[in-house]
């Protein structure tokens, strides 16, 4: 018996014969996965949000680096000089902006993912896209202006005589996966809540503010120990802290004139080991955040 070709379609318009075909599952249309693999649209919205940040502006972009730059000179100024913390802890300025990098990363997709789905209402009432993109691509932008920041630090840490080690910099990613992941699932989270109640919006900013001072930015770590003893080891469930922890190990520890002494003083033991746990936890956090987005995302559209 002789295989019979499927049919084509016809001069006159005659249908394709697709019964031979095998039946597929439709793809899925939301979720983190279906986010990224569209990502053109996923490109177009972060370059779209960027681009409205920086509409008539003369300077444009160069604001990015020139404003974290001001800060780190306040900081150098108010605390190092005029509190007197440069004189017992060596470039103190330095720790604090280590601290301001992933403090605004944490803060921006946070505050903008929560804003995120309210937002952009009309795209996401006439666009069939996963409505997890909205927050992710708040991340995203969130880590493009993270970028200058980074560049002040290394610029300033290079001039503080500071030199790269591969710990310091697999700390630094995973400092950046800590946040990034740890934002992106709380902006799920407070994206779908601040639909049914405007509120979380405001909820989030008194919530961030508390953020400075739960991670040792403007204080040593060293500090949280000497005052609490055993119990400063529950501070370090924190992944915003551990991961500020391995910025600081990873640049201005190197900075200082004795990098071994003061890792030892003034970073935990085995912060690596501690950030990936703390990474591995805001994973957790993410998939908690991705299930009860999924729950709430098909009243999303009626309700705005």
């Amino acid at each position: 018996m002789t295989d019979v070709a499927p049919r084509s379609a016809s001069a006159e318009g005659e249908p394709y014969d697709v019964s031979h075909l095998p039946l597929v599952a439709p793809a899925a249309t939301t979720g983190l996965l279906e986010v990224f693999r569209r990502r053109y649209l996923l490109r177009l919205l972060v370059r779209r949000e960027i681009s409205a940040r920086y509409q008539a502006s003369f300077l444009g972009i160069i604001w990015s680096y020139v404003n974290p730059f001001t800060q780190f000179l306040l900081y150098y100024f108010i605390l190092g000089i005029v509190v007197g913390l440069g004189s017992r802890f060596q470039n103190f300025a330095v720790h604090v902006f280590c601290g301001l990098v992933i403090v605004s990363f944490f803060t921006e997709t946070f505050n903008a993912g929560t804003r995120s789905i309210v937002g952009n209402k009309q795209l996401v009432q006439k666009l069939a896209v996963p409505r997890e993109m909205f927050p992710v691509a708040s991340m995203l932008v969130s880590g493009y202006h993270v970028i200058p920041q980074l560049v002040i630090l290394v610029v300033v840490a290079l001039f503080y005589g500071w030199t790269p080690d591969p710990v310091g910099m697999l700390g630094l990613l995973v400092a950046l996966l800590i946040v990034g992941t740890l934002g992106t699932a709380l902006a799920l989270l407070f994206s779908a809540a601040n639909v049914f109640f405007r509120d979380f919006s405001q909820v989030v900013n008194v919530l961030t503010n508390f953020v400075r001072f739960g991670v040792p930015m403007i204080y040593p770590y060293t500090l949280v120990s000497e005052r609490f003893g055993p119990v400063a080891q529950f501070y370090l469930l924190n992944p915003i802290a551990d991961a500020v922890l391995l910025v600081q190990r990873a640049f201005w520890v190197g900075t200082t004139d004795d990098p071994a002494e003061y890792t030892r003083l003034h970073i935990p033991d085995h912060i690596l080991t501690i950030g990936l746990g703390a990474f591995v936890g805001s994973a957790v956090v993410l998939v908690i955040g991705q299930l009860v987005f999924s729950r709430l995302e098909n009243k999303i559209p009626e309700r705005l």
